[in-house]
């Protein structure tokens, strides 16, 4: 008994862990959420999915043996006992019983026997009588003998549940998987070209599997997700999706979500049309449909592409298609572009206190961009400028890995909510010709006469715009660290950047020449966007590629999510769990008592025995109450009897 309940408190404790940590997910998933060490842990454990763990399994299939046998072996045992009456007892142990006293009674056995035999019957007794050779009459009762009942559905419950829970852990997979008939597959391939060994057939007893359908397509095949890989789940039927439709809350959080279905099976005369949402599944041949998430199935998008390394700021429109890949430039620097995902709706609170109330900010998109040797950076773009700290910038996110948080790049908008501004401004300072022009505009704008110095100035602002070309802030902050004395360094980067910032303000001012543009005014917002701009230039030699994807159009195409199961244990468990509940309400608040009344007749007294199957403060008190009950009766009966 002490070992199976230790084994129970054990699978309590796994479903727990079951519960608590999400179960079947890609192993990428675990690496990034917990790290290496705790994810090999977990996996060497079998945490990763603990209900079909070979241990859990194993300890299923033990109890659900050992409580059967136990149920066989003693169930006989307590029907016996629940049906008996034991009208056998004798004088002699009846008196050595805790709970037992002797009842004087002037009253001759048939009389007696009358009067307690009502009484029994008015407290809801069952009773038998017995005559014995000596003349004395046995009445045998009993009460709440149905707690016997609670044993036996409580370990049949336990019976019934494990092996609800062995049949939906698909017991023979595992076997069939040990004996190397099913093999895991891993590779990234065509469903159709999934070897047959790494296949589960229509028939296969239970599993619970994934399907993700684009809008106006269908499938007939599902996924299981196992550990690393995953097996390929055939469909005795076709699953179509004509539709999907979603609704947002003003914030722009998904309200609900359902799904418009086609199912076409070979054995139905007609198509089956029916819509799936959250928590309303449709169930066909036991295998149930339900409406699990949502995600991208194939959106077009339209992007402006910026050669950040071109000789000109001129830009070219791309297509991109979620789920495909497209290439970029030629040779050794040819770049592989992976479109991975596209949102329309991302809810941000972007309160600089963090206090704020979320809301949307509109679309965006993630992308990779791998070069030949098979590195790649992740890149999420949003569409719209995003208003941060009071003013709009173009925002874009890059990781070197799935591990590194994201790393933002912000472009300022300009006036237009536009990145033309940035773009041009940019391109101005990275002309050498345009470098000159702004050293001698701003020179000239020197108060002194001297025309050797207004030389020397404008030679040394060429030299500090070309070396934030080459490198921003940072090589600017090696020449100063090579050339100025350590006490001098401070003051010489505030001179540094004081005349950085006048000359890409004059830079802005001939860049919006170039683009026919009326001249900027010299105020606070001119000199804040100027400023801004040179932190993106800056932060762009960290950007990691010669690209900036600027998404403007896009046309959506959603996918729907299906989780399609087969769970025959599901309706033992529920039966076990209505078995379990009578079991231990029988056991725990049925109280099961046993009286015996033996009437001497030679002796005048009646001998009152009383036993419960617990020996509490209640059994005390209804022993008491019945003994005062009983000798309140015969004395009535007493005073009653004609002399």
């Amino acid at each position: 008994m002490r070992f199976a309940v230790s084994l129970l408190t054990l699978l309590g404790v796994a479903s727990i862990i079951g519960t608590v940590l999400k179960q079947n997910e890609p192993y990428q998933n675990y690496i990034i959420k917990f790290g290496q060490f705790w994810f090999e842990l977990f996996e060497m454990l079998g945490l990763l999915d603990v209900y079909h763990a070979a241990w859990f399994l194993l300890i299923l299939l033990f109890l659900v043996i050992s409580t059967t046998l136990c149920v066989l072996r003693n169930t006989p045992v307590m029907l016996k006992e629940w049906r008996a009456y034991k009208e056998n007892a004798t004088e002699k142990s009846l008196r050595l019983f805790s709970h037992k006293t002797s009842l004087a009674t002037p009253l001759a056995s048939t009389e007696a026997q009358a009067q307690l035999s009502e009484f029994l019957t008015a407290e809801r007794y069952t009773f038998k009588t017995k005559q014995q050779e000596n003349g004395d009459v046995l009445l045998a009762a009993r009460l709440g003998t149905h707690q016997r009942l609670g044993y036996i559905f409580t370990h049949a419950a336990i019976v019934v549940i494990c092996f609800g829970g062995l049949l939906d852990g698909n017991l023979p997979l595992k076997v069939q998987e040990l004996l190397g008939f099913k093999k895991i597959e891993t590779r990234d391939i065509a469903t159709r070209k999934v070897p047959e060994e790494s296949r589960l057939g229509v028939n296969n007893l239970s599993f619970r599997a994934n399907m993700t359908l684009p809008e106006g397509e269908r499938d007939n095949v599902a996924f299981v997700r196992v550990r690393d890989g995953y097996l390929v789940q055939d469909l005795p039927f076709t699953v179509g999706l004509k539709d999907f439709r979603i609704e947002h809350y003003p914030t722009g959080m998904p309200k609900s979500f359902e799904s418009d279905i086609v199912i076409t099976d070979p054995e139905l005369d007609k198509p089956i049309e029916t819509t799936i949402r959250v928590n309303h599944p449709y169930i066909h041949k036991g295998i149930a449909i339900y409406q699990s998430d949502f995600q991208d199935g194939g959106s077009q998008l339209k992007f402006k592409l910026w050669n950040l390394a071109a000789a000109n700021q001129d830009s070219f429109d791309i297509d991109g298609v979620i789920l495909q890949k497209g290439s970029l430039g030629e040779g050794a620097q040819k770049l592989s572009v992976e479109f991975n995902e596209f949102r329309q709706f991302n809810i941000l609170n972007l309160s600089k206190d963090g206090k704020g109330k979320p809301h949307n900010v509109g679309p965006n998109t993630t992308l990779k961009l791998r070069n030949a040797s098979g590195q790649a950076r992740e890149y999420v773009n949003y569409m719209q400028p995003l208003q941060l700290d009071g003013r709009a910038y173009f925002v874009s996110g890059m990781r070197e890995t799935v591990q590194d948080e994201f790393k933002y790049l912000r472009v300022p908008a300009d006036d237009d909510l536009e990145i033309d501004g940035f773009m041009g401004l940019r391109q101005t300072m990275r002309n050498d010709a345009s470098i000159r022009d702004i050293a001698s505009q701003v020179a000239k704008q020197m108060p002194s006469g001297n025309p050797q110095l207004k030389a020397q100035f404008e030679q040394s602002l060429q030299q500090l715009l070309l070396t934030f070309k080459r490198g921003g802030y940072s090589e600017l902050s090696k020449i100063i660290e090579n050339a100025v004395p350590k006490d001098q360094r401070e003051q010489a980067a505030q001179t540094y950047l004081k005349l950085l910032n006048t000359a890409a303000l004059q830079a802005y001012q001939i860049s919006r020449a170039q683009r026919n543009l009326a001249p900027a005014p010299t105020d606070q917002a001119t000199a804040i966007f100027v400023q801004d701009s040179l932190n993106a230039m800056n932060d762009l030699f960290f950007y990691g590629t010669p690209y900036y994807f600027q998404l403007k159009n896009y046309t959506l195409k959603q996918a729907s999510g299906f989780q399609l199961t087969r769970s025959p244990g599901q309706n033992w468990v529920y039966l076990g769990s209505v078995m379990l509940v009578l079991g231990i309400f029988s056991m725990f608040y049925i109280r099961e008592r046993r009286v015996w009344l033996l009437i001497k007749p030679t002796q005048q007294e009646v001998l009152l025995a009383m036993s419960s199957n617990r020996k509490n403060m209640d059994l005390d008190q209804d022993f008491v109450r019945m003994q005062q009950q009983l000798t309140g009766l015969l004395q009535t009966q007493v005073a009653s009897t004609p002399v």
